[in-house]
């Protein structure tokens, strides 16, 4: 869904004024990701996803345990939309999309080159929706000689002098910062996105803490480690083997609070313990009721971007997200 610009939003985000107590200041005593970095890990109990991906590997071909971690992230992000939230300049932003980046081999070496993708997935996206969208990716780069943007990009700019390097990628950083960067960097760029991944568990390690970056608007960074066996007695005292694999997050802690954090931890545990749920689109999608003056938005057409002339207001298919206590909306007097 998107929504008609007000002063202060960004082309690619929402202004966010309506947020509750220490968050009206934390962006501003905290004005960098590397003060605001808060570390989350955990073990998830996989074994109901390869269940499921055993169950379901000759309907959807090529199904992984990776689509299905995307795939209920996603689902986790339609829910908790603090989640897509990002800090620029000390202004707290919603954003208007959702992405993902991560690094995928070139071909099928497991020893070949890599490069940075960043799809864009639908809020209401299915399981079904992740994997064709990776299975487009995976055949757009699975050529080693080719390069897509971002490649081409970093070719072009890494390989100019020491002191033009420096200016470019400095200029760059300033007219993100006030929202005057070339939207073609921003389709290039893998740190402007809702959250970044990394499979440390191909290479047979346990997962990192992974530092989210200074440039772009990288909020999020997941790490999944290696998978293991682990036997454990049951409710009804029964031995039993189950599988895991650990994670870990490092999150901005100015986008929301721990407790926030804590349910959409608890949220995507849930997911992963019964992934036929992600085979379905959620019941409805949430909307950050942060955004500023969210009720006096129009809604635009998704492919043309123009006014549909309908204002927002909750539906069949979106609600707005009242985690915190409703605040009201300055103009309109909703909540």
């Amino acid at each position: 869904m998107l929504l008609s610009k007000k002063y202060g939003d960004r082309f690619d985000g929402y202004r966010v004024k309506k947020v509750t107590g220490p968050f009206l200041l934390i962006p501003y005593i905290m004005k960098t990701r590397v003060d605001s970095q808060v570390y989350y890990d955990d073990d998830i109990d996989i074994t109901a996803v390869e269940d499921f991906m055993r169950e379901h590997q000759a309907d959807i071909p090529g199904l992984s345990l990776y689509h299905i971690i995307i795939a209920a992230v996603l689902r986790v992000y339609s829910q908790r939309p603090y989640l897509n939230r990002f800090v620029v300049d000390s202004k707290i932003y919603a954003r208007n999309h959702f992405c993902i980046s991560m690094m995928i081999k070139k071909g099928v070496n497991v020893k070949g080159e890599e490069t940075l993708v960043k799809p864009e997935l639908p809020l209401d996206g299915t399981l079904l929706d992740v994997v064709d969208a990776f299975n487009k990716i995976v055949e757009e780069n699975k050529v080693v000689e080719n390069m897509n943007d971002t490649d081409d990009t970093i070719d072009i700019i890494g390989h100019l002098p020491h002191w033009l390097v420096k200016f470019v990628i400095n200029t760059i950083m300033f007219l993100d910062k006030k929202n005057m960067m070339p939207k073609f960097f921003y389709k290039v760029s893998p740190f402007h996105t809702s959250f970044f991944i990394t499979n440390i568990g191909s290479i047979g390690i346990e997962p990192i803490y992974h530092h989210i970056y200074e440039f772009g608007t990288t909020s999020l960074f997941l790490a999944i480690g290696k998978k293991r066996t682990v036997v454990v007695t049951d409710a009804d005292g029964h031995v039993v083997r189950k599988r895991f694999m650990g994670f870990k997050i490092v999150g901005d802690e100015r986008i929301c609070d721990g407790h926030y954090y804590a349910e959409s931890a608890r949220l995507l545990m849930k997911l992963l313990k019964h992934p036929e749920k992600l085979l379905t689109p959620p019941e409805k999608v949430f909307v950050d009721d942060g955004i500023n003056k969210l009720y006096d938005r129009y809604l635009l057409d998704e492919e043309t971007g123009k006014k549909t002339g309908e204002l927002f207001d909750e539906g069949e298919k979106y609600a707005v997200h009242r985690f915190h206590k409703p605040v009201k909306d300055e103009k309109k007097g909703k909540k």
